[in-house]
């Protein structure tokens, strides 16, 4: 399967507009992750280096084709003196299948905290491949074969009081990627789509579902390797009306908290004919 660079290069064809590499897939419908990845590769191609990308909201509008490539057009929204904005909208036989927002900032002096990182089993102490795997296990392995994907055990799952449902995941890119900090943040920004949705379905598994994700929000909090260990620490409060909300917070292996994720998703019950 395709490397992440492949997954998200981008060809520039005019000042603003981009065209994205369709890659070797099993799926029938274009990655979410590589849609929103290459969107934010074009975008940040139209940004000066001294600003970084530190949120991005993505909606999903139609399914891609993952045999064509996508043209991505870029709108600057604004250039400021911290911040600058930039719109972009993925387009595949002239019609709109994904649109994002993309905010930029120089980085400033501030207050600082964050959430303790659960306490769970390391990446190494999980079988890789489980001992058991499901269907979607086996799928991810064929799919994402350069990703090593530990999903800890639910009786392992560090719980949350109240939470509804819960999902924990190690992952990491297996090979050793460029040491350009943006380059890890659009490999995060592909990788963040997968397995989030998954965590609607822990007590769900045997109910027949169609599943696609609807909208796509992220913000990245400090810097981070992803082909390190991270911790996607994911939950869904919320589940409904063919609908599942689910939230992820991504720590690196020393407690950092990198990164947050919200994403609605398609969880429609599949019709009885």
């Amino acid at each position: 399967m395709a490397t992440i660079g492949e997954a998200l290069r981008v060809e520039r064809l005019e000042r603003d507009i981009f065209r994205g590499a369709s890659t070797e897939t099993t799926l029938v419908r274009t990655f979410g992750g590589q849609v929103a990845g290459q969107a934010l590769v074009s975008a940040v191609h139209t940004v000066e280096p001294l600003f970084q990308v530190h949120s991005l909201h993505g909606y999903f509008l139609r399914p891609g084709n993952p045999k064509e490539p996508t043209v991505y057009l870029v709108d600057r929204i604004r250039d400021g003196r911290s911040f600058c904005t930039r719109r972009v909208t993925g387009i595949q036989d002239g019609k709109a299948i994904f649109t994002m927002s993309a905010s930029f900032h120089k980085g400033d002096e501030g207050i600082e905290h964050q959430d303790t990182m659960p306490t769970v089993p390391s990446a190494d102490e999980l079988p890789q491949p489980p001992d058991e795997q499901t269907s979607a296990q086996v799928a991810l392995q064929r799919e994402w074969s350069h990703w090593d994907i530990r999903i800890i055990p639910g009786d392992q799952v560090a719980r949350r009081p109240g939470a509804a449902s819960q999902q924990q995941v190690w992952f990491r890119y297996r090979h050793r990627l460029p040491d350009e900090e943006i380059f890890h943040i659009c490999t995060l920004a592909y990788m963040s789509d997968m397995t989030l949705l998954g965590s609607s379905k822990v007590h769900h598994r045997d109910e027949p579902t169609q599943i696609a994700s609807l909208d796509h929000a992220m913000w990245f909090l400090r810097p981070f390797r992803a082909d390190e260990w991270l911790l996607y620490d994911q939950t869904s409060p919320s589940a409904g009306f063919g609908r599942a909300l689910t939230q992820g917070r991504i720590f690196d292996t020393n407690g950092n908290l990198v990164a947050a994720v919200v994403q609605e998703g398609l969880t429609r019950k599949l019709r009885e004919d």
